[in-house]
């Protein structure tokens, strides 16, 4: 275990190196068995956001703003999901879960990122709702792509600038006593915590960055479905009312989803070493990037349909190649082997 707990030497004081992540589970075998089930919802996660992105580029149907905002926010989930699943993954199979000091704050600034660009992107695709249902016929006039991809650069800056000021500000603190961390990743609570300096400008900023971006999000959110409702309102026909909260429906699940989950993780500091916690942590870390496109895929009909598209073009192109039935042919001369 020394190798675990290395430190450095700085003058007259010992200064943490690396830090040790516990992770889910001690026990071995459990370990052995989240392995597999964890990797197969990180490839998911990337198949399914990853095809998306591609279905949305090849498909001139769906170059849209609300499918910009839509790929965009997939890629998103790749990087968040892609800056926590492969480091636990590794540390199921390892016997010694120890991370560096500089990648340990990697780690937290690139999740941090993403989180809270989601969260800026999440209240832009609320005002683009807005926007298409309050004024429809102003819509292309103000939606146009060159505004969609400022709002999406201001999205990504403002969770870059905001998580760098967290990052830098608490890993420059000082640490020289335990440092276990009781996590998959590094939480920055758990990591603040663990800080032989006073952590009360940290834990400020922290706090700030929370409200002025996490809810300064909410509140865009619940201000642009505040005024869809009032809109909807107005509409006479009640197929009209509906086609307009059916273009919703998917982004408020999202949201509900991933702000549900994301409050009940921040919410209550005082329990961030429970179990709750951090399967409260896992779902909104690993399966909520991995549930959101499907969510948008479900009861899109956009989407349904350029899919079909592209499976039916495809297939085309494999019997136009003989690709399928020399691949038809080889799967039954395996079959006849197997059965002799």
């Amino acid at each position: 275990m020394a190798s675990c707990t290395s430190m450095e030497e700085d003058g007259n004081h010992t200064s943490v190196a690396m830090f040790i992540l516990l992770g889910l589970s001690d026990e071995k075998e459990l370990q052995l068995i989240l392995f597999p089930v964890f990797l197969g919802i990180y490839l998911v996660t990337l198949i399914w956001n990853l095809g998306l992105i591609i279905l949305i580029r090849i498909n001139s149907n769906l170059h849209t703003p609300m499918y910009l905002f839509l790929s965009s926010l997939s890629f998103i989930d790749i990087c968040y999901s892609s800056s926590i699943s492969p480091r636990m993954l590794s540390d199921f199979l390892c016997d010694e879960k120890t991370i560096s000091f500089m990648a340990c704050a990697t780690q937290y600034f690139v999740s941090a990122s993403m989180g809270l660009a989601e969260c800026c992107l999440l209240a832009t695709m609320a005002y683009d709702r807005y926007v298409a249902i309050g004024s429809p016929l102003q819509y292309s006039a103000i939606m146009v792509p060159g505004c969609c991809w400022k709002l999406i650069a201001v999205a990504n800056g403002t969770g870059f600038l905001s998580s760098l000021i967290e990052t830098v500000s608490c890993f420059h603190a000082y640490y020289c006593g335990t440092n276990i961390i009781q996590h998959f990743f590094c939480d920055i609570p758990q990591v603040i915590s663990l800080s032989c300096s006073n952590p009360f400008i940290c834990q400020m900023i922290v706090f700030l960055v929370a409200i002025s971006v996490g809810l300064g999000s909410l509140l865009v959110i619940l201000l642009s479905y505040g005024f869809i409702a009032a809109s909807i309102l107005k509409i006479s026909s009640v197929k009209g009312s509906s086609k307009a909260f059916n273009t919703c429906a998917s982004h408020l699940a999202a949201v509900t989803l991933s702000y549900d989950t994301a409050l009940s993780v921040y919410l209550h500091p005082g329990s961030s070493h429970s179990m709750k916690h951090i399967v409260l942590s896992v779902f909104y870390l690993i399966f909520v990037p991995m549930l959101n496109p499907l969510i948008y895929s479900l009861r899109n009909k956009d989407i349904k349909e350029a899919l079909k598209r592209v499976t039916k073009t495809l297939h085309l192109y494999l019997i136009k190649n003989n690709i399928w039935t020399a691949f038809i042919i080889t799967i039954r001369k395996m079959e006849v082997r197997i059965v002799k």
